[in-house]
């Protein structure tokens, strides 16, 4: 993409309404633009981000056997009303009306529509265990929405529903979405630990939250220091396996963490100080457990092996892709702006032409951008007349992992440099080794 033709709104300044980090770094590279309290627009750079993120969401769900559709942000009340939750619920749940007075909801969370859709064509236990899930925007009437999209009204989440026929098989269910969150996170460059959470409105008796370490994080959060070393199960790992996805459970699960809402002082005492990690944390995903809790309402039943109608019980696991753009800001950044990891980043290489129009640096671009675009790489062609500092500025903001530098001085001997944005590393190369570099 050539910057001369890409809608990057940059800002110098500083928003006064960004309170945090990620924040105030999302509005100055030109990533969102806040179109009321708490409902942002997605420029094309942020999008960018999103879709990276949800790319590798949906490869970890649909590893972990989970099936992708797509309901209606707009739902009807009367599922709501039979599940019980829709008085329950409060005022964050945003009512409306159609045009002919029915009741309607732009929906939350989809535990109600979902189990709609399973009872309308799921009858035998032979159709379970059965695993939904969709990337779908959301709304919620924070009273005071903050935080960017940290903490926003509309946000895009990531919610699947799993089906089993009784809790044994629902709690393998639960499992395979626990590894798959603890690998997406990783994928996403984060270090993910599980935490024993409240069930909240959604319910039920077991429920983790996946929760980031960031000195900017929303909440308190105490865990025993050697989940930092932890391995992550493998991109190979069976999730048909019972037993060894319990096992890797038990493992994630064996150690004290909790947020502050379930912080039991006095068993975090117990371990030893060298073991203790009392810190800030960032939410970046929430899976539920909560059996029949919707089934038994709803009347979603299947048959058994006996024939009997039984109700199936259910869980439900959400990640925030637009939550999670802003959390790996917080978790990685410098005073010059974001750091991406290479898994998210807009655009993996940024050229930068410090001196546009000069036919000799024009020439040397345009062979480093063709043959990045030719290898695959996704790449930003500083190809302005932008002074050449606030060229690196604009760099360093917007985070992109590499970046080659082309002056005329340099292509005097063939040289060009490249630099890496997470370590600051300069390096003089030849043009067929910077491709080389950072493609490598």
């Amino acid at each position: 993409m050539r910057l001369s033709r890409y809608f990057l709104p940059i800002l110098r300044d500083t928003p006064k309404e960004a309170e945090i980090t990620s924040h105030r770094l999302m509005l100055r590279a030109g990533m969102i633009r806040q179109q009321s309290a708490g409902i942002y627009s997605w420029l094309p750079l942020g999008l960018r981000v999103l879709d990276k993120i949800n790319k590798i969401i949906v490869e970890e769900q649909n590893r972990a056997g989970a099936l992708e559709i797509k309901m209606p942000t707009v739902q009807p009340a009367d599922l709501w009303k039979e599940s019980g939750r829709y008085e329950a619920y409060g005022k964050e749940m945003l009512r409306i009306t159609d045009r002919h007075q029915r009741d309607m909801l732009y929906g939350p969370t989809n535990e109600e529509m979902v189990t709609d859709i399973f009872r309308g064509f799921v009858k035998s236990y032979k159709s379970l265990p059965l695993n939904l899930y969709h990337i779908q925007w959301k709304f919620r009437d924070e009273v005071r929405p903050r935080f960017g999209v940290m903490r926003s009204r509309e946000f895009l989440m990531k919610d699947a529903y799993s089906f089993d026929i009784d809790e044994a098989a629902a709690r393998h269910s639960y499992n395979k979405m626990f590894v798959a969150y603890l690998r997406t996170f990783e994928r996403l460059g984060l270090k993910s630990i599980p935490m024993k959470a409240d069930t909240g409105p959604i319910g039920g008796d077991l429920s983790h939250e996946f929760i980031i370490l960031a000195s900017t994080g929303e909440s308190q959060v105490f865990c025993h220091k050697d989940y930092l070393n932890y391995e992550t199960p493998p991109v190979d790992t069976d999730f048909n396996d019972a037993s060894a996805l319990q096992a890797v459970v038990d493992k994630w699960t064996s150690l004290y963490s909790a947020t502050e809402e379930m912080h039991d002082a006095p068993s975090f005492e117990m371990l030893p100080d060298e073991a203790k990690v009392s810190a800030r944390g960032i939410e970046v995903g929430h899976i539920f457990y909560f059996g029949t809790k919707y089934s038994a309402s709803m009347k979603a039943e299947v048959s058994g092996s006996d024939g009997k109608m039984v109700p199936v019980h259910m869980g439900s696991y959400g990640i925030g892709p637009s939550r999670l753009v802003a959390a790996i800001i917080e978790a990685s950044h410098d005073e010059k702006g974001i750091i991406w990891p290479c898994a998210v980043a807009p655009f993996n290489v940024a050229i930068l032409n410090l001196k546009a129009g000069d036919a000799t640096t024009d020439a040397a671009c345009e062979q480093i951008y063709t043959e990045l675009n030719q290898a695959g790489i996704d790449t930003l062609y500083d190809d302005t007349d932008e002074r050449v500092g606030g060229k690196f500025a604009s760099a360093d903001l917007i985070g992109i992992p590499w970046q080659i530098v082309v002056g005329p001085k340099g292509l005097l001997n063939n040289i060009v440099e490249v630099k890496n944005r997470a370590t600051g590393e300069k390096l003089n190369l030849s043009i067929e080794d910077a491709i080389t570099r950072v493609t490598g």
